[in-house]
Parts: structure tokens; sequence; C-alpha cells
């Protein structure tokens, strides 16, 4: 199956728990992914809230930002390991490009894990930046973890 067969479509409160069992699945490596109170709050708060599923209906992407005034904030975004280094990840942040543009923001910010190599090489192959350093950000499993910032500024 390729990435042109995938269904990109707005999360709805069903999804959840394909959403959640593919996160846990995915970020094995995280201690604390989301929870499904996690996505009900963000789905009750009319996040930008999105599903890559399958034909079958198999959820297999996930991408959650929240619009502010004049910039995006990507809070999460998780792949299935059968569709990691297929394109989605890259797929679904150039969605939240095109998001920019139609709301005429100026950029996208996010936090990502230092210990997160493969994510946050990523990031930095799609423009974005370091800028900063959110210390004890993330639950861990030995306490917390700061958080490393990162923006893309967004041309019109």
């Amino acid at each position: 199956m390729t990435l042109d067969e995938l269904l990109v479509r707005p999360m709805l409160p069903d999804d959840i728990p394909a959403v959640r069992a593919l996160e846990v699945d995915a970020c094995a490596h995280v201690t604390h992914a989301w929870s499904e109170d996690n996505y009900r709050s963000s789905l009750t708060s009319g996040y930008w809230m999105q599903v890559a599923c399958q034909p079958d209906g198999a959820v297999v992407g996930v991408c959650v930002a929240m619009l502010g005034v004049d910039e995006l904030h990507l809070l999460n975004i998780a792949v299935a390991r059968p569709w990691q280094s297929r394109g989605l990840a890259r797929h679904l942040l150039a969605l939240l490009i095109t998001l920019c543009r139609e709301h005429h923001l100026q950029s996208i910010w996010l936090e990502v894990r230092p210990t997160n190599a493969r994510a946050r090489a990523l990031y930095a192959r799609q423009g974005y930046l370091d800028v900063g350093l959110r210390k004890q950000y993330y639950p861990a499993a030995d306490g917390r973890e700061d958080a490393l910032v990162m923006k893309l500024e967004v041309t019109p």
C-alpha cells in the first residue's frame, strides 16, 4: 500500500482507542504517551486533529495542532510502525504548513524530547530550527526530561 492510498480526515471520538493504541506502539520508547483523556480534551477544545487511515479504516497516523493568533503549535504526531520511514510524517507536517497558510499563521512551534533522535532529525530535515529548551517538560521513567523547542517560519 502506498501513501497515496491513505485517507487523511478529521479525527472523531470513535478513533480515540485506535489512536491511543497506535501511539503506545509507535512510541514505545516514551513512558508517557497521550491518554485517551488527552485526545478527548483536545477534541472538545476544537484543536486541529487529523488521522491517516488505510482503505479498510485502520488508523495509521495522527496529528494534533493548536492554532494561535500568529502561530500554530504542533501538540502531537505519531505514525504506526509499519508506516514509519514511508513519508507519512512528512505528509502530515506538510498539511500543517498548508493550514498555516490558510489561516495566515507565520510559524509552527513544537517541543520534542532530546532523546527522540528520529523525530529531531525529521524536523530538522523539514526546516525546523532549535530555538530553546524547556526544563523538566516531559514525564520520564526516572523523573522529568527536558524538551527542545523547535520552530519553522512559514512563508506565505
